[in-house]
């Protein structure tokens, strides 16, 4: 839900539901390494409200384009982590380490 951007739409603020620090810490970062972004921050209203208000302050784009091309780059990037994991544990239940300790072996 996105609240104050009714006039000027480089000022908002979004309300998410059902999110905590995790995502509003991750998505404030993403947002401050935008140049587009003059403020962001973000706001959990009461510990046991499941809610996070993210405000965003761009230099004249809309604060909604804004903060949907920040979240699809977070999503890049836990892509680029997953798929880097993924490799290195593969990696490592490949390597010879691995085959000399038998982990893999139902013994």
């Amino acid at each position: 839900m996105e609240h104050g951007a009714f006039g000027d739409q480089s000022n908002a603020t979004f309300s998410l539901t059902e999110e905590d620090h995790t995502l509003a810490n991750a998505v404030r970062c993403t947002l401050n390494q935008d140049p587009r972004v003059t403020f962001c921050g973000y706001s959990i209203p009461h510990p046991s409200d499941a809610r996070v208000n993210i405000r965003v302050q761009t230099t004249g784009d809309p604060a909604r384009e804004v903060l949907k091309d920040s979240c699809q780059e977070l999503m890049l990037m836990c892509r680029h982590v997953r798929s880097t994991f993924a490799k290195a544990v593969d990696d490592f239940r490949t390597s010879e380490k691995v085959q000399a300790m038998k982990i893999d072996s139902k013994e």
